[in-house]
C-alpha cells in the first residue's frame, strides 16, 4: 500500500526478462521482497543493485501501463517505497494496481499551478470521477479539479512542488499515464451494488405491530 507522496524520481530500463530501476538512493536500503511504486505500479524487488533494483513484471502489467514502454527509452519514473503503519497518509490510500491510462490533453501554465487535463483510454472509468475526488496519476496522488459531466475527462491543478519534484514537469500533450482511481469509490460501488441486488431478491415488508412484534420492538 502507498500513500502518492512521491520521495524520488528516477530510471526504468530493462535487463534481461526484467526491468531495472534505479535511483531509490533517496529511501534505501531496500530489501528483497519490498514493494515499490513505479510510476503508481506496484513492483516486487527480486534482486538488488546499486541505487535501485530488479523487478519481475507480468504480461498484465506490461498491457495495462506504460512502463514496457518507458523501460523500453529508459524513461523518467516516480518512484515510493511502501507504506509503513506508523508512517502519515499524506496524500490517499494507493494500492499500486492500474486500472487504466490516460491521455494528456493538455497543459497550461498559470501563475500559481499547471492546469493539466486528462482523457481516459476507456471512458467506462469515468463515473467514478468527480470534483474534489482524489486520482492516483503516475503513483502521485492528486485531487480533481474540474471533471466532465460523464467523468471521462477531468482536470488536476499541480502545484510548484508536485511539479518540480515529479515526472509531471516532463509530460507533453498527448503522453501516456497511468491511473488508479480511488480505492473507496470502487468499495462504495460494490456495497452499493450488493444491497441493490439484495432487495429485488428480497420481497418488501410493510412495517406495522406484527413486523414490530416479530423483530422485538414490542
Amino acid at each position: 500500500m502507498f500513500t502518492g507522496l512521491i520521495q524520488a524520481v528516477g530510471k526504468v530500463g530493462r535487463q534481461g526478462k526484467n526491468l531495472r530501476v534505479e535511483g531509490c538512493e533517496p529511501f534505501s536500503p531496500l530489501l528483497l521482497g519490498d514493494s515499490v511504486a513505479v510510476d503508481g505500479v506496484c513492483l516486487t524487488v527480486v534482486s538488488l543493485i546499486p541505487g535501485g533494483f530488479l523487478a519481475d513484471v507480468s504480461e498484465e502489467t506490461l498491457m495495462r501501463t506504460t512502463l514496457g514502454q518507458k523501460a523500453e527509452n529508459n524513461g523518467i519514473v516516480n518512484l515510493e517505497p511502501a507504506l509503513r503503519f506508523s508512517d502519515r497518509i499524506g496524500g490517499h490510500l494507493v494500492s499500486g494496481h492500474v486500472d487504466d491510462l490516460g491521455k494528456i490533453i493538455s497543459i497550461e501554465r498559470l501563475p500559481r499551478s499547471w492546469n493539466t487535463e486528462v482523457s481516459w483510454r476507456n471512458i467506462d472509468f469515468g463515473r467514478y470521477i468527480c470534483k474534489k475526488a482524489s486520482i492516483c496519476l503516475d503513483g502521485i496522488s492528486l485531487t480533481i479539479a474540474d471533471c466532465s459531466k460523464n467523468g471521462d475527462k477531468f482536470s488536476i491543478a499541480v502545484i510548484p512542488h508536485t511539479w518540480n519534484n515529479t515526472s509531471l514537469q516532463y509530460l507533453e500533450e498527448g503522453s501516456l499515464v497511468n491511473l488508479e482511481i480511488d480505492l473507496m469509490a470502487k468499495y462504495a460501488e460494490k456495497l452499493l451494488s450488493n444491497i441493490k441486488a439484495n432487495r429485488k431478491n428480497t420481497p418488501s415488508e410493510t412495517i406495522n405491530a406484527s413486523w414490530l412484534e416479530k423483530h422485538g420492538w414490542t
